[in-house]
């Protein structure tokens, strides 16, 4: 169990402290629904959460299998939905994966990125397609 205690500041911006480590990070709602739009808002935290998942279980995967991963990244482009209610209705995510594409564990790491918490956590009604580029 992990606590994340979150105080509203005002202005539309909220400050979350991560119980075990003490880290902080800052929200602000976006422009186009009423914020200043200086920080992240909480869909961006998600679609941030969403990359850096997949990537944390792959590089777990990687570890285990001797696989060097370095330089790879996650670049996912969040979209709102265009009628209410206001929600995320696609989180598209490119992962550039620094191994060749006939690289033996392809398919083994193709599966452990689907299998991300973060993505099996998200609504089915979510388009959360995931682009694998091999530059290796």
């Amino acid at each position: 169990m992990v606590r994340i205690n979150t105080t509203y500041e005002g202005g539309l911006r909220c400050r979350a402290t991560h119980g075990p480590s003490g880290t902080t990070l800052v929200t602000d709602a976006p422009v186009d629904n009423h914020g200043k739009g200086e920080s992240f808002s909480p869909t961006d935290l998600v679609a941030t959460a969403l990359g850096a998942c997949m990537m944390t279980i792959l590089g777990i995967f990687a570890e285990r299998h001797g696989v060097d991963l370095a330089g790879m990244t996650a670049e996912t482009v969040k979209e709102m939905s265009a009628a209410p209610p206001r929600r995320i209705a696609a989180l598209r995510t490119r992962l550039t994966i620094p191994l060749p594409a006939d690289h033996p564990q392809r398919q083994a790491l193709e599966q452990a990125a689907h299998a991300c918490p973060v993505h099996r956590s998200l609504h089915p009604d979510i388009d959360a397609a995931i682009e694998f580029v091999w530059a290796g």
